[in-house]
């Protein structure tokens, strides 16, 4: 497999890090060592995007969630972890799954999707180093949650796309529902990325392709981030960062996890 284009060479850095984190199977992570609480308050208020203050029943769930699985497991940048606090998860599941929403494992959401585990989502936010000003596109919608954490770091723009129409429909609405209208929402083939809004300053893809997909590098900008698991489908993939330096796309390898698989004519006619 041969990962180029006429700007971007390909040097990969292989990190040894091995970290197990997936959709379906949460990340092998040693437990902290640091004695943490069993519970956080419960009387902070939830801040939405336009500054609204809302009651929120699940909110102690939520903070517990983010402060035990969450912040306990390594997570610090604060953005994502407020972000993370912020958003309503269990808004994004099926009604039958309301009560496992704040759970550190993924759900279905139909249609052969599910819903990440919310460590993973911190966890791929945080490894795109998102800064005030940039446009980060998200490829693989699904029930909306990703990109609602995403429009919660502060001064980004967010660009989403999801292949299967009813979830398109859906995501976009719990989106608009819930205040995020900011984020812009396309239905349609992920692997072609969206190129009217490229280039951008960070991609990430929520599904596995077996490859490299070439018109998400070409949309990246100088400095550009894309966060793709890349595998076979039916096995574990390895999650992968690439970033563009000085013309180069410099590869990391984070790890083994497992997604749920790629779809769409680009993967069978890349």
């Amino acid at each position: 497999m041969v990962w180029m284009r006429s700007k971007h060479t390909v040097r990969l850095i292989l990190l040894g890090l091995l970290i197990s984190a997936c959709h379906a199977v949460a990340p092998s992570l040693e437990t902290p060592t640091m004695l943490i609480p069993a519970a956080l308050p419960s009387t902070v208020p939830q801040v939405t995007p336009s500054g609204e203050v809302n009651s929120d029943d699940r909110l102690a769930e939520r903070l517990d969630m983010v402060h035990l699985t969450i912040e306990g497991r390594g997570i610090s940048d604060p953005n994502v972890l407020q972000a993370m606090r912020n958003v309503p998860r269990h808004r994004f599941v099926p009604d039958a799954y309301v009560d496992q929403a704040y759970a550190d494992h993924p759900l279905p959401i139909g249609y052969g999707q599910t819903i990440s585990q919310p460590y993973v989502v911190a966890w791929m936010t945080e490894l795109l180093a998102l800064q005030p000003g940039e446009r980060v596109l998200e490829i693989g919608t699904g029930s909306g949650y990703q990109a609602a954490v995403l429009a919660e770091i502060p001064d980004v723009e967010v660009y989403t796309v999801e292949i299967v129409p009813e979830l398109a429909e859906r995501a976009a609405g719990t989106l608009d529902t819930l205040g995020y209208t900011q984020v812009r929402c396309l239905e349609g083939d992920g692997y072609y990325g969206w190129e009217e809004y490229a280039p951008f300053d960070a991609i990430v893809v929520t599904a596995a392709p077996d490859h490299l997909p070439q018109p998400l590098v070409s949309q990246l900008s100088e400095s550009g981030r894309l966060v793709i698991p890349i595998g076979p489908q039916g096995g574990y993939q390895s999650l992968w960062r690439f970033t563009v330096v000085e013309g180069e796309l410099v590869a990391e390898n984070l790890g083994g996890v497992l997604f749920v698989p790629f779809t769409g004519l680009g993967i069978v006619q890349p």
